[in-house]
Protein backbone atom coordinates (compact mmCIF):
# COMPACT_ATOMS: atom_id res chain seq x y z
CA UNK A 1 0.00 0.00 0.00
CA UNK A 2 1.46 3.27 -0.93
CA UNK A 3 0.13 6.90 -0.25
CA UNK A 4 -1.23 9.10 -2.78
CA UNK A 5 0.96 11.15 -3.63
CA UNK A 6 -0.16 14.78 -2.64
CA UNK A 7 -1.10 16.65 -5.89
CA UNK A 8 -1.98 20.37 -4.75
CA UNK A 9 0.77 22.79 -6.14
CA UNK A 10 1.29 26.35 -3.95
CA UNK A 11 3.40 27.98 -1.44
CA UNK A 12 2.21 29.94 1.52
CA UNK A 13 0.26 33.41 -0.20
CA UNK A 14 1.12 37.07 0.48
CA UNK A 15 -1.30 40.02 0.03
CA UNK A 16 0.03 43.62 0.14
CA UNK A 17 -1.84 45.37 3.27
CA UNK A 18 -3.63 49.17 2.32
CA UNK A 19 -3.70 48.14 -1.83
CA UNK A 20 -6.05 50.33 -3.29
CA UNK A 21 -6.12 49.63 -7.04
CA UNK A 22 -9.10 49.89 -8.83
CA UNK A 23 -8.72 45.96 -9.54
CA UNK A 24 -9.04 43.12 -6.94
CA UNK A 25 -5.27 42.13 -5.86
CA UNK A 26 -4.26 39.10 -6.72
CA UNK A 27 -2.96 36.62 -4.02
CA UNK A 28 -1.99 33.55 -5.57
CA UNK A 29 -2.93 30.38 -7.64
CA UNK A 30 -4.57 26.96 -6.48
CA UNK A 31 -3.25 23.97 -8.55
CA UNK A 32 -4.28 20.59 -8.45
CA UNK A 33 -1.43 17.89 -10.92
CA UNK A 34 -4.96 16.37 -11.53
CA UNK A 35 -6.22 19.69 -13.45
CA UNK A 36 -5.32 18.75 -17.12
CA UNK A 37 -6.93 22.23 -17.92
CA UNK A 38 -10.38 21.35 -19.76
CA UNK A 39 -11.75 22.70 -16.97
CA UNK A 40 -13.24 19.61 -15.53
CA UNK A 41 -11.58 20.48 -11.82
CA UNK A 42 -13.94 23.22 -9.73
CA UNK A 43 -11.85 25.15 -7.12
CA UNK A 44 -13.92 25.48 -3.36
CA UNK A 45 -12.13 28.40 -0.93
CA UNK A 46 -13.48 27.97 2.30
CA UNK A 47 -12.25 29.43 5.65
CA UNK A 48 -11.71 32.77 6.63
CA UNK A 49 -12.87 35.98 4.73
CA UNK A 50 -13.45 32.84 1.48
CA UNK A 51 -16.49 34.71 -0.71
CA UNK A 52 -16.14 38.03 1.30
CA UNK A 53 -12.33 38.82 1.36
CA UNK A 54 -10.89 36.49 -0.86
CA UNK A 55 -12.52 34.96 -4.07
CA UNK A 56 -11.46 32.18 -6.25
CA UNK A 57 -11.85 31.30 -9.98
CA UNK A 58 -13.79 27.89 -9.76
CA UNK A 59 -11.30 26.57 -13.04
CA UNK A 60 -8.65 28.67 -12.96
CA UNK A 61 -7.75 28.42 -9.02
CA UNK A 62 -6.77 32.23 -9.21
CA UNK A 63 -7.21 33.77 -6.13
CA UNK A 64 -7.59 37.54 -5.49
CA UNK A 65 -8.29 39.75 -2.51
CA UNK A 66 -11.24 41.95 -2.73
CA UNK A 67 -10.68 44.47 -0.03
CA UNK A 68 -7.71 46.91 1.67
CA UNK A 69 -6.16 44.74 4.18
CA UNK A 70 -4.40 45.87 7.36
CA UNK A 71 -1.54 43.80 8.77
CA UNK A 72 -2.28 45.92 12.23
CA UNK A 73 -5.85 44.25 12.78
CA UNK A 74 -5.18 41.00 11.34
CA UNK A 75 -2.11 39.52 10.03
CA UNK A 76 -2.78 36.45 8.54
CA UNK A 77 -5.73 34.35 7.41
CA UNK A 78 -6.43 30.40 7.40
CA UNK A 79 -8.33 29.24 4.28
CA UNK A 80 -9.01 25.75 3.17
CA UNK A 81 -8.85 25.13 -0.32
CA UNK A 82 -10.26 21.82 -2.29
CA UNK A 83 -10.29 20.39 -5.91
CA UNK A 84 -13.66 18.25 -7.34
CA UNK A 85 -14.31 16.80 -10.14
CA UNK A 86 -16.95 18.83 -11.72
CA UNK A 87 -18.34 15.77 -13.62
CA UNK A 88 -18.90 13.44 -10.66
CA UNK A 89 -18.37 16.16 -7.47
CA UNK A 90 -16.18 14.04 -6.11
CA UNK A 91 -12.77 15.27 -4.65
CA UNK A 92 -9.72 14.78 -6.19
CA UNK A 93 -7.30 15.99 -3.73
CA UNK A 94 -7.70 16.28 0.34
CA UNK A 95 -8.94 19.03 1.75
CA UNK A 96 -5.63 21.09 2.40
CA UNK A 97 -5.19 23.97 4.74
CA UNK A 98 -3.28 27.03 3.82
CA UNK A 99 -2.53 30.66 5.05
CA UNK A 100 -2.67 34.38 3.27
CA UNK A 101 -0.16 36.16 5.24
CA UNK A 102 -0.91 40.35 5.19
CA UNK A 103 2.40 41.55 4.13
CA UNK A 104 3.35 45.00 6.01
CA UNK A 105 3.88 48.77 4.19
CA UNK A 106 5.35 51.33 6.49
CA UNK A 107 1.83 52.84 7.28
CA UNK A 108 2.39 53.82 10.73
CA UNK A 109 4.69 56.89 12.25
CA UNK A 110 6.18 55.94 15.72
CA UNK A 111 4.27 57.31 18.85
CA UNK A 112 5.75 58.71 22.18
CA UNK A 113 4.31 56.36 25.33
CA UNK A 114 3.77 59.16 27.34
CA UNK A 115 3.78 63.28 26.35
CA UNK A 116 4.27 66.72 25.20
CA UNK A 117 7.29 66.52 27.75
CA UNK A 118 8.04 69.11 29.82
CA UNK A 119 11.67 68.89 31.71
CA UNK A 120 13.80 71.74 33.88
CA UNK A 121 17.09 71.47 33.63
CA UNK A 122 19.19 72.76 36.84
CA UNK A 123 21.54 75.63 36.01
CA UNK A 124 25.06 74.77 35.74
CA UNK A 125 24.35 71.10 35.04
CA UNK A 126 27.12 69.02 34.30
CA UNK A 127 27.68 67.89 30.65
CA UNK A 128 26.64 64.57 30.01
CA UNK A 129 23.81 65.45 32.85
CA UNK A 130 20.61 62.86 31.64
CA UNK A 131 17.45 64.95 31.54
CA UNK A 132 14.74 63.05 30.13
CA UNK A 133 13.79 59.78 28.72
CA UNK A 134 11.17 58.72 26.58
CA UNK A 135 10.04 55.26 24.36
CA UNK A 136 8.42 55.36 21.13
CA UNK A 137 6.87 52.21 19.61
CA UNK A 138 5.90 52.01 15.98
CA UNK A 139 2.53 49.35 15.36
CA UNK A 140 4.48 47.93 11.80
CA UNK A 141 5.85 45.08 11.66
CA UNK A 142 9.38 44.46 13.44
CA UNK A 143 10.06 41.06 11.39
CA UNK A 144 9.52 42.58 8.48
CA UNK A 145 12.06 45.48 6.49
CA UNK A 146 12.78 48.36 8.54
CA UNK A 147 8.98 49.51 8.88
CA UNK A 148 9.34 49.54 12.98
CA UNK A 149 12.26 50.80 13.51
CA UNK A 150 12.59 53.96 15.53
CA UNK A 151 15.23 56.27 15.03
CA UNK A 152 15.33 58.84 18.01
CA UNK A 153 16.95 62.79 17.10
CA UNK A 154 16.55 66.21 18.38
CA UNK A 155 15.00 68.78 16.08
CA UNK A 156 16.11 71.99 18.12
CA UNK A 157 18.38 72.09 21.05
CA UNK A 158 21.59 71.27 19.37
CA UNK A 159 24.63 72.00 20.73
CA UNK A 160 22.87 71.69 24.42
CA UNK A 161 21.19 68.26 23.86
CA UNK A 162 22.08 65.15 22.23
CA UNK A 163 20.83 61.71 22.27
CA UNK A 164 22.03 58.63 23.30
Amino acid sequence: HHRPKRGWVWNQFFVLEEHMGPDPQYVGKLHSNSDKGDGSVKYILTGEGAGTIFIIDDTTGDIHSTKSLDREQKTHYVLHAQAIDRRTNKPLEPESEFIIKVQDINDNAPKFTDGPYIVTVPEMSEMGTSVLQVTATDADDPTYGNSARVVYSILQGQPYFSVD
